[in-house]
């Protein structure tokens, strides 16, 4: 990282982004205290870890038929208005719930339904929240506000989880009440957002311009292994899902300690993300998420095999300090090397990846927790992402060799320069 970016001002002197990201803290506290309620609600109702490992496959298919769509959407319209529509559908979801909860007529359907619905809405949200960041501070603090970023998505899932945990035992829809409302005030913070006009695409609708996402991710080697890198790591490491039958019938906790496993990731990604903000990244930064991703699959292999709480939420905050460092390296890639006008299309297909490795690394771990038990499905996981990442480094050699995103974007712009001196 340059000297420059490393001594930049902080980047809550930019009014925009201050608001953005108590948004973004409101909104994550809100969607993480749903996820804990929901997935101990319908484990209570089943009993089944196929049925938990649906819920991600719920959240993941509006994502796969929405993605091309949603990143049309985010190039051609207002991002804030995009992310306000996006936190009234979610309180919507969450009113739903409550009034099933209360009137004694929820049932695994209406808990699918709501959930997809949810994944719709986030479907739109996720490239939209990304896309937004490089219209609200200077290109040359991108990277620290994607970390500032990063570590408000840690906090809402260090204090969701828990706090989801602990109101849980007042009843559900204690949990959805508080989250329509933190949902309303996302909501509110955003509309106080004063947003300069970010260049809009003026492309026609077409399928061409549709698919323009994916043709740029894949003409870009850097962008595709690392996002492919990061869809498989993920995928084979899903734990998230089984969390409710580690926290009852492994460690044998309650609803408290399914929360605060939740937290242990964001515990451990908050205080990687905080650092990052203030200590911008200046190892090789191909050698970084190489090593990071390595860590992780061995932070997920040891709480397989942990039975003592503790040593469960430290190897759980150990990978998510790893992943966050993981997910820096790639939103900054993402930003810095896709023109303005196209980022929506291409943060689209980012989060199709992470929804693919989440919501469907969440459907195999239930998969593989119902066919061979829950410590068993962890730990293959585990491993996998160890396999797969040695076998990426000899895949994309150009990934391993960056220094740093100032290098990356540098090469990109140059590329993107050369055909307009011709």
């Amino acid at each position: 990282m340059s000297e420059a970016v490393a001594q930049s001002p902080s980047v809550f002197r930019h009014r925009a982004f201050a608001l953005y990201w108590f948004s973004r803290i409101a909104s994550i506290l809100a969607f993480h205290m749903l996820v804990v309620a929901v997935g101990w609600q319908l484990y209570e109702l089943t009993g089944s870890a196929f049925d938990l490992g649906l819920l991600g496959l719920a959240q993941f298919g509006p994502m796969l038929v929405l993605t091309v769509f949603v990143g049309h959407v985010a190039d051609r319209y207002d991002h804030r208005v995009i992310l306000m529509l996006c936190q009234i559908t979610e309180a919507v979801a969450a009113a739903i719930l409550v009034y099933a909860t209360a009137t004694g007529s929820l049932g695994t359907p209406v808990i699918f339904v709501v959930v997809a619905v949810m994944g719709a809405a986030r479907a739109f949200e996720i490239p939209t929240m990304a896309a937004i960041i490089s219209s609200l501070v200077p290109r040359s603090v991108v990277p620290s506000a994607m970390a500032w970023f990063a570590s408000a998505n840690q906090a809402g899932q260090i204090a969701g989880p828990a706090l989801g945990g602990v109101l849980y035992l007042l009843g559900p829809t204690t949990v959805y009440g508080l989250t329509i409302v933190l949902w309303g005030l996302g909501g509110c913070l955003l509309a106080s957002m004063r947003v300069e006009p970010a260049p809009r695409n003026t492309e026609p609708f077409s399928l061409r311009s549709l698919l323009g996402g994916f043709r740029f991710v894949r003409s870009d080697r850097i962008i595709l292994g690392t996002l492919s890198l990061d869809m498989f790591a993920v995928f084979l490491s899903g734990a998230m899902a089984l969390l409710p039958i580690f926290a009852r019938d492994i460690l044998e906790t309650g609803p408290w300690g399914l929360g605060l496993l939740r937290s242990a990731p964001a515990i451990g990604a908050l205080t990687m993300s905080v650092i990052l903000a203030r200590r911008p990244l200046t190892l090789p930064i191909g050698r970084v998420l190489f090593s990071v991703l390595t860590i992780y699959g061995l932070a997920v292999t040891c709480f397989a095999f942990s039975t003592i709480l503790w040593l469960s939420m430290a190897a759980l905050a150990v990978m998510g300090a790893s992943d966050v460092v993981s997910v820096v390296i790639r939103f900054s890639l993402v930003q810095l090397r896709t023109p303005a006008e196209m980022r929506g299309r291409v943060s689209a297909v980012n989060g199709l990846f992470t929804g693919t490795s989440n919501q469907l690394g969440d459907f195999r771990a239930g998969v593989m927790g119902a066919l061979f038990g829950a410590v068993p499905a962890v730990a293959i996981g585990g491993l996998g992402t160890i396999l797969v990442t040695a076998i990426w480094m000899f895949l994309f050699p150009e990934l391993r060799r960056i220094r740093s995103l100032d290098e990356a974007a540098e090469a990109e712009a140059a590329r993107t320069a050369g055909p307009k001196t011709r």
